[in-house]
């Protein structure tokens, strides 16, 4: 595409000296080449325009910045207000507008956005509406999966992806939408079909991402200025905070039965592979019932908000029950399907809140065995996630294997003896073992009949970060490796 096409309502002609052919449009210079456009982003950690000489040394020939950038003379520069902004708006240009074309629903809360995400396209699949997933997981349409850097990840990304989705026939696609996605501008230009609010708790306040608690709730709450039906979890007392400038028509959901949505009746389901939910739904007036593999009552509300957005998009209700019967989210709650006698769940708690929510869901499906849960903490952060981790898993669990999670280049030891004196605090019992993998092995190695064990931390994650550095680490190989070798033993 010729650049001043890419360029049109960002630069005027005049200012062109080449109208070159542009074949790409990259922000991350080892990702610069022959024919691309590279815009200098400016964030907390790093500023894109020191490694614009890296994107022209590897190829690039035209750069989007704020300031003025030493670069030789073949080399067009132009200088914008905003390059976050003329990036999505040169993205517009680029991938033609594909927010216009499909319809996006907007995800957002602390918690179960990944999850609902993925229970809204199994029932608007099920309802025959083609849907794709962007998230925390990745992105994954038709059968194609790609990786993604951000839970919300940058505009040029999310037009890429989402070009690439109408491209293979899909009309939706569920878009899990993070605070910060929504303060850094990578959402701008997209009126939701559709947003969901999940609920909120304090997480991600600190220098590099909110100020405070009140800061986060507001850039959650924009969202809502921009969709045609909101669906909010009236459970939630914040629900308030996220209506304040909401115009648009609302769904309730929660286990009230005054609500547009509603659940009763819950109970608990578990089996020799999993632990699930079942549950009574009222949805406008007509009931289901709805058994699903995801256990939790908090997986009752990520069901009740994806019923809720089939509705909004116009799909028929009637095959929702059997859309969420077989639903699995990778990470999230996922149950290791095995033969033996203790049950094993991979969850992607990584902070004290989102650890105690999972652990009081598996003490309703506890029984006389015991709850061990492996986790650690990510390295080079604040000690008080450590310590809440700590003091929650201490108190919560009957043992604890304290161990690494992401150490970046932090040694490991040291995050795991912060969370040891937090399970000192409560009295709680542990074993140390830095080595992830030694730890995963020595939690099934001492598995007794009927006991639970819990791996929070990694989730989805198929890698630990080590000195900066993505080494790849899959629990469930490790998980599946270490009991085949014992059945083999």
């Amino acid at each position: 595409m010729k650049l001043s096409k890419i360029l049109n309502g960002i630069i005027s002609a005049d200012k062109i000296k080449e109208d070159a052919e542009v074949k790409d449009i990259v922000y991350d210079s080892r990702k610069a080449a022959e024919g691309t456009l590279f815009v200098c982003l400016t964030g907390l950690k790093l500023d894109g325009h020191k490694f614009a000489e890296s994107a022209y040394k590897n190829g690039a020939r035209v750069f989007l910045c704020e300031k003025e950038v030493a670069l030789p003379s073949d080399a067009q520069t132009f200088i914008v207000e905003n390059t976050r902004k003329a990036l999505r708006l040169a993205g517009d240009n680029f991938y033609s507008h594909p927010y216009d074309e499909i319809k996006v629903v907007g995800i957002t809360g602390t918690k179960g956005k990944t999850t609902t995400a993925h229970l809204v396209k199994d029932i608007l699949c099920s309802a025959g509406i083609s849907t794709g997933i962007i998230g925390t997981v990745g992105a994954e349409f038709n059968g194609v999966k790609l990786p993604t850097e951000n839970t919300t990840p940058e505009s040029i990304e999310l037009q890429k992806i989402m070009r690439a989705m109408l491209d293979m026939g899909c009309k939706a696609v569920a878009l899990e939408v993070s605070s910060l996605g929504l303060k850094h501008g990578r959402v701008d230009g997209i009126q939701f079909a559709a947003g969901v609010f999940t609920n909120l708790s304090p997480d991600h306040i600190g220098p590099l991402e909110h100020d405070s608690f009140s800061e986060y709730a507001y850039w959650k709450s924009v969202l809502f200025e921009r969709c045609d039906t909101a669906v909010m979890n009236y459970d939630d007392e914040a629900y308030t905070i996220m209506k304040k400038n909401c115009k648009c028509r609302i769904i309730s959901y929660g286990l009230d039965s005054g609500y547009d949505i509603s659940a009763k009746n819950v109970s608990p389901l578990r089996t020799r592979t999993h632990m699930g939910i079942e549950f009574d739904c009222r949805a406008f007036g007509d009931d289901m019932h709805i058994t699903s593999p995801l256990p939790g009552t908090f997986n009752v509300y990520n069901i009740l908000a994806a019923i809720g957005v089939a509705e909004a998009l116009g799909a028929n209700l009637g095959n929702a029950a059997k859309a969420v019967e077989n639903a699995k989210v990778k990470g999230r709650a996922e149950t290791v399907r095995t033969d033996k006698d203790f049950d094993i769940i991979i969850d992607y708690a990584h902070n004290g809140l989102s650890l105690k929510s999972i652990i009081e869901t598996l003490y309703v499906y506890k029984g006389s065995g015991r709850i061990i849960c492996v986790f650690g903490s990510v390295g080079g952060r604040t000690q008080e996630r450590r310590r809440e981790m700590g003091l929650v898993a201490g108190s919560m669990c009957d043992l604890c294997v304290i161990t690494s999670d992401n150490p970046d280049f932090e040694d490991p030891m040291n995050v795991v003896n912060d969370i040891a004196k937090a399970v000192d605090e409560v009295n709680g019992k542990y074993i140390k073992e830095p080595d992830r993998k030694k730890a995963i092995e020595k939690a099934l190695e001492i598995a007794r009949p009927g006991d639970i064990i819990l791996f929070a931390g990694k989730g989805h994650e198929e890698y630990q970060l080590i000195e900066g550095k993505k080494v790849p680490f899959s629990e469930l190989e490790c998980i599946n490796d270490f009991l085949r070798r014992k059945e083999n033993a």
